[in-house]
């Protein structure tokens, strides 16, 4: 791999919609929520990005450890993920409020079709490893997703992942 990109909790403030649980949880300590591990390919038309993330085990209250999630910059792209190891959701949205969520593990090889934000969530006991392919010229929207979040969240209850609504966010996102 050419570059490593490191998030700690640190880097997803206002990503989790827990305020409290955030400050409370970074107060004690910084923790690494995810890495991705990528390959540097010239980043025009024609040419495919891959990469590898690996998205620790861990909760924010109730609220299971994510990637930021993001829209792609060229929003008719589309991107493909294979699970290698763990458990998790891959959660996706549109601008206009269609939800879709996806279960992952080893072996899952999900769609992400052009026009939807994305992100991936840890809901087991040990890292959460994927492959990811898209067009080089995709780029990452992380802003909207920043300012705006998603509409839906996976949360903990009773020892189970739910799809809840997320609070205070409103759709469309646009």
């Amino acid at each position: 791999c050419d570059k490593v990109i490191e998030r700690r909790l640190s880097d997803m403030k206002g990503i989790y919609a827990g305020t409290e649980a955030y400050n409370e949880l970074l107060n004690k300590d910084d923790k690494l929520i995810y890495k991705v591990y990528e390959v540097d390919i010239p980043q025009e038309e024609g040419q495919l990005l891959y990469c590898t993330s690996v998205i620790y085990p861990g909760k924010v209250g109730n609220e299971y450890f994510m990637t930021k999630g993001h829209f792609h910059l060229k929003e008719n792209t589309a991107e493909i993920y294979f699970c290698f190891q763990g458990e998790g959701y891959l959660l996706m949205q549109t601008h206009h409020g269609q939800i879709s969520s996806v279960k992952m593990e080893p072996g899952t090889i999900s769609y992400i079709p052009p026009y939807w934000g994305h992100r991936t969530i840890n809901t087991g006991n040990k890292k959460l490893i994927l492959f990811a392919i898209y067009p080089a010229e995709a780029g990452h929207n992380y802003k909207i997703v920043e300012e705006k979040g998603f509409a839906k969240i996976i949360v903990e209850e009773r020892g189970i992942p739910v799809l809840k609504e997320n609070p205070g966010r409103s759709l469309p996102i646009m």
